[in-house]
């Protein structure tokens, strides 16, 4: 998205949350994270624009509907729904670029924050389109393990690639995101090394995770860290999704099954951290996972598309 689409964007934003959410100027500068006179100054660009008639005659304003109607549906903190593109693929672009820009807002704010990062492709493309970030009074952990079942570095993993983009300090877990056995996933999270690492992630005050399904092309199946065999047993129990590792059912459970004992990762139930946990998928495949981890309540905000938002809010 070029930098005047972006600008287009905004205004249309702001003209759709005083027109249509009857938003005061100071409620659309905090919603969005910019100055009273920013804000003012976008409505009014909306209106010049002819932007503003009977409607907001631009895409995102749907957008803005689907998003409202599932943050009151599942009482969402945050929920940003991008325009649907040509194909999936691109549209998985224009998700991670939306995930990207909330990072930024989070790293550019200047009381110190715990924010903790999963893993998957469209959290790595979201990191990849930071720009360089001078935020060293923040802490970045990582969720999961970083580390891929033959040792090397996990091919999808977040945190090694925001370190080359921002100065704030962070926190990796160099084991694999499942271990080989309940016995080795003891002695590994065993190590002192990784106290100060578990305990941050436990007190996140912002969290970033994709959202996997359990299809045959599952990422833990493609990226090796599950078998077929695992997945077809796990899919026979019911499961439908994965994050960082968990795999859950279409209540958004954990399922009962020894990968899910055997997976490094910092907690997800509900309680089990402090701060929002914002999920960032899309995609026909991707339906049942997220809305098992939306029901679940193992995600408090979203970032998808309008085509994914529109299967999510039909019964």
């Amino acid at each position: 998205m070029s930098s005047a689409e972006r600008k287009h964007d905004d205004a249309a934003r702001a003209a759709w949350l005083a027109y249509i959410g009857g938003c005061k100027q100071d409620e659309i500068a905090h919603i969005m994270g910019i100055s009273r006179q920013s804000a003012q100054r976008l409505v009014s660009q909306a209106m010049a624009a002819g932007l503003v008639k009977v409607r907001i005659d631009h895409p995102i304003a749907r957008c803005l509907e689907l998003a409202q109607r599932l943050k009151d549906r599942h009482g969402l903190t945050l929920c940003e729904v991008v325009p649907s593109l040509d194909s999936v693929q691109n549209s998985g672009l224009a998700v991670s670029h939306a995930t990207g820009d909330l990072l930024e807002n989070c790293l550019m704010r200047p009381e110190p924050m715990v924010i903790g990062l999963g893993t998957g492709r469209t959290l790595r493309a979201a990191v990849e389109h930071l720009p360089h970030i001078d935020c060293a009074q923040h802490k970045i952990v990582s969720l999961t393990g970083n580390i891929a079942p033959d040792g090397s570095t996990a091919y999808y993993n977040v945190l090694f690639t925001i370190a080359d983009k921002i100065t704030a300090a962070t926190f990796p877990v160099p084991l694999p995101v499942i271990s080989a056995s309940v016995d080795e996933r003891a002695a590994l999270l065993g190590q002192k090394t990784l106290s100060v690492t578990r305990t941050l992630a436990a007190r996140t005050d912002m969290r970033f995770v994709g959202i996997g399904t359990m299809t045959e092309t599952a990422p833990l199946v493609i990226d090796g860290f599950i078998t077929h065999g695992d997945q077809r047993r796990l899919r026979e129990k019911g499961a439908v999704g994965e994050i960082i590792g968990f795999v859950f059912d279409a209540q958004g459970n954990l399922v009962e099954d020894e990968i899910n004992s055997r997976v490094s990762s910092a907690e997800i139930t509900p309680g089990s951290h402090s701060g929002p946990v914002i999920g960032a998928a899309h995609g026909p495949d991707k339906v049942p996972a997220i809305r098992a981890a939306l029901g679940g309540k193992l995600i408090s905000g979203l970032v998808t598309d309008e085509a994914t938002a529109i299967a999510l809010t039909v019964e």
